[in-house]
């Protein structure tokens, strides 16, 4: 009889053994909320001293408090942790924030987040500078990019679109009036269309004026016309869509030459250097320019393209330049986007503050995107693997960077939402020769289809 329960505890053991690594594989969330929650918990309460000691992230007590061990106890003197706060779980990992001590800086901690990740047992760690003297952990356990799931709250906001998902768990907000102009870089098949497709999704629901430049006939940007207020499909209608847009946002800088030309003494609220400072019934609608594989705007084959691609490429870097004020904003895509495009490349791609890159085919195409101002992410860039279409590199000029990924979202499914937002389009008079032609879709009977037959007799 005992060996016989001896087996069935024995059997019962395995069986929960082998459906928590099926768990842990098959789905991470709920493994994590059932069982990695409260061990990764239970390691961190237990060894938190320890391993900031082993970690380096301690020091010696203060002075007053030093002369009260002695005072009161024989104990030995030995150095102490950052002070911890109230352990608090999410639905990806942990959160806890840690004030420093005298001497310490954030950065200290995050050289040991490796360190950290092995010592509690979790897939990453990440730091983030709170306020002078306290930093947050942020654990996360699992691997969140392996299968998309975008938070439940978001700070999300007009011309504020979650696009993707960071590493750490966080939405991946494109900010335009923070951060105007966007380069995303990616080879065929590397997730781009995707990205692409999620912020015109997201921006569709704005009042917000898209205006798109697919070189590819149309094929990426066409099937979301009904939202965009013009759309060129080759560079003869990119060379006449571009100078709309200059002469576009001339307008809109006269328009707040206008507003500044006001009579001495008069409030400075009145006064702008913006459209966002204008009042909101003289404020023009913001233009968000999606423009798809820049590089066939710049390929010429005659002495006749070239010149236009001259013109093209003055005009895109005039609005990359002095858009922002008047409310435009570039998102340029492609494979490729180097000196050897032709004059006015590097002088374009230096005016696009945020880079986006996904996996791309050689090791000189990410350092295009990313080697300006994240050496590092550029390496971190060329190890995307190719089975996970939608992995990307986020950076910007300010030196900071991360991985992120886009969730999947159906060309079907965002088309019916730029149908359905089509009246949201805001009226642009400068483009309206431009808008492109939108067939109706054909109109299904809702019953037998009947003949009708001619009356005789």
């Amino acid at each position: 009889m005992t060996d016989l329960m001896t087996w069935a505890e024995l059997g019962g053991s395995l069986t929960a053994i082998s459906g928590a690594a099926y768990a842990r594989r098959a789905h991470p969330a709920a493994y994590w909320s059932t069982v990695g929650l409260p061990v990764s918990v239970v390691r961190l309460l237990a060894s938190y001293s320890s391993t900031m000691d082993a970690c380096g992230l301690t020091v010696e007590p203060p002075r007053w408090r030093a002369l009260a061990i002695r005072a009161t106890t024989r104990r030995e003197i030995r150095p102490v942790p950052p002070r911890r706060g109230v352990i608090r779980p999410t639905s990806t990992g942990l959160r806890v924030r840690l004030r420093l001590a005298a001497g310490q800086e954030p950065a200290d901690v995050a050289a040991s987040a490796e360190r950290l990740r092995h010592a509690w047992g979790v897939h990453a760690v990440h730091v983030r500078d709170v306020k002078p003297g306290v930093v947050e952990l942020r654990l996360v356990g699992f691997d969140v990019l392996r299968k998309v799931r975008m938070p439940k709250r978001i700070d999300g906001g007009f011309l504020r679109v979650p696009v993707a998902l960071r590493e750490d768990a966080t939405a991946f907000v494109r900010a335009y009036q923070a951060v105007p102009h966007e380069l995303v870089l990616g080879a065929t098949l590397s997730g781009k269309s995707m990205y692409l497709r999620n912020l015109i999704a997201r921006l569709a629901a704005q009042p917000v004026v898209l205006v798109g430049i697919d070189c590819k006939r149309g094929v990426e940007l066409a099937p979301f016309a009904a939202r965009f207020s013009a759309l060129a499909t080759d560079p003869e209608q990119a060379s006449d869509l571009l100078p709309v847009l200059v002469k576009e946002m001339e307008d809109r800088y006269d328009l707040i030459k206008a507003r500044q030309g006001i009579a001495p003494g008069a409030p400075e609220e009145l006064i702008t250097s913006d459209i966002w400072g204008l009042p909101e019934d003289e404020r023009p609608a913001p233009i968000v320019l999606f423009i798809d594989e820049v590089a066939e705007l710049f390929l010429v084959a005659t002495r006749k393209e070239e010149e236009r691609r001259d013109e093209m490429v003055t005009q895109l870097i005039r609005l990359a330049q002095l858009g922002r004020a008047a409310g435009i904003y570039l998102e340029v895509c492609g494979q490729r986007f180097g000196a050897e495009l032709g004059k006015g490349a590097t002088m374009l791609r230096a005016q696009l503050t945020s880079r986006v890159c996904h996996r791309v085919n050689d090791e000189a195409s990410a350092k295009m995107a990313l080697g300006d101002i994240a050496p590092e992410a550029a390496y971190a860039a060329c190890s995307i693997a190719a089975e996970l279409p939608g992995l990307a590199v986020a950076g910007d000029t300010s030196g900071g960077w991360s991985r992120i990924r886009t969730p999947y979202l159906s060309l079907t499914d965002a088309a019916a939402t730029c149908r359905a937002t089509a009246h949201l389009a805001p009226d642009v008079p400068a483009l309206t020769p431009l808008r492109p032609y939108v067939p109706h879709p054909p109109v299904k009977a809702s019953g037998p289809v009947t003949t009708a037959h001619p009356v005789t007799g």
